[in-house]
């Protein structure tokens, strides 16, 4: 398996990229995401890899981020969603983004993207449902300490992202993290 490259940047045609590596060009897929942010050709670059073997063809995905990487494994497991499709997910969307849509279970920002029908996007927001590992963190990344640490209370009590997040809305600026929980889950058992 190969879990990560380092090399030189050789090539860049979206959404493939070629990087020598001593040598040894690979040829990568990335996310447009990942495209955006490379370096100029000819310039060091590092990415993420998984490596996708088929009857057909061997393919490899790069990406800039674990987050990035962790989420196209998540969807490549869910049924009828191949790496191309994942890849398109990620090119249409941040894995931030793509997390606050799980959770919120909206389907249309993922029918914003190219290939996504209205029932995949179901399946989609169904089958990733607390599955992205993104989503605590992305939620935690977006408020204080004290909001993260009651965020991070509520998820282990049971309530969902969306809950949660309501609850957390609800607070008054600056609570400490005892006071900020027995407010939240006061909020919530109306």
């Amino acid at each position: 398996m190969i879990g990560r490259l380092s090399g030189l940047l050789a090539e860049k045609n979206p959404p493939e990229v070629l990087l020598d590596c001593q040598g040894v060009g690979y040829e990568v897929l990335v996310p447009m995401s990942t495209f955006y942010n490379l370096p100029a050709v000819g310039e060091p670059v590092t990415l993420l890899t998984h490596f996708v073997v088929r009857e057909d063809a061997q393919i490899l995905f790069g990406f800039a981020s674990a987050p990035e990487r962790s989420a196209f494994r998540q969807l490549i497991k869910i049924s009828g969603v191949g790496p191309r499709t994942a890849l398109s997910v990620l090119s249409g969307m941040s894995v931030q983004d793509l997390a606050q849509a799980v959770g919120a279970q909206e389907p249309g920002r993922l029918t914003k993207v190219p290939g996504i029908g209205k029932k995949t996007a179901e399946r989609l927001l169904l089958e990733l449902k607390g599955k992205l590992g993104v989503q605590v963190g992305a939620a935690a990344a977006a408020v204080g300490d004290a909001q993260s640490d009651i965020l991070q209370a509520l998820l282990a009590l049971g309530y969902s992202d969306k809950e949660a997040a309501l609850a957390l809305k609800a607070l008054p600026a600056g609570v400490g993290v005892s006071e900020g929980i027995k407010l939240a889950l006061k909020a919530l058992a109306k």
